[in-house]
């Protein structure tokens, strides 16, 4: 019993912790993006009108696609900033999924709406449901704009093919 009850202070205090990391429920910057079918999911959930995209990890990888280097440095900042290098790492795992490769297997658009509305994601996609059961933590929704999600999504890919050429 003595054991259990240290196990569930950890995990609260680890709760606790994430909630307090930049980004964690974080703001909408000022930038914009335009609209993307990830960008079409309302914040609210997972009701009607609030349905995923269809096919969302049919279709070429994201890696499959050239790497846009503009974009890169502004991602790999939102990715540190934003606190999501608390919870992942490349070629390790912390406390979420390793996201070494996350690219090969992943489309952008999936990319793109599990940074957006991981919420949603949770709750109507497959594969980010067997990643919460997994894991056991919500990944926070971090207020990005389409834009910033697609900066995140280049600095991803630029994480992983570099890892692929080691």
């Amino acid at each position: 019993m003595k054991r259990w009850i240290t196990i569930a202070a950890a995990v609260f205090a680890g709760a606790v912790t994430l909630a307090h990391l930049p980004g964690c429920a974080g703001t909408r910057s000022g930038a914009s993006g335009t609209a993307t079918g990830a960008a079409n999911v309302s914040a609210s959930g997972a009701s009607g009108s609030d349905a995923l995209p269809a096919g969302l990890d049919e279709g070429p990888r994201a890696a499959a696609t050239p790497i846009d280097e503009s974009k890169v440095e502004a991602g790999e900042k939102l990715f540190q900033t934003r606190g999501c290098s608390a919870c992942h790492g490349f070629g390790k795992r912390i406390s979420c999924p390793d996201l070494d490769g996350v690219t090969s297997r992943r489309t952008a658009k999936w990319i793109e709406t599990q940074i957006l509305h991981p919420d949603v994601m949770t709750k109507q996609d497959p594969t980010a449901r067997q990643l919460f059961a997994q894991y056991a933590l919500q990944m926070p929704k971090q207020g990005l704009t389409p834009a910033e999600a697609a900066a995140v999504l280049e600095f991803l890919k630029h994480k992983n093919h570099e890892s692929a050429e080691k």
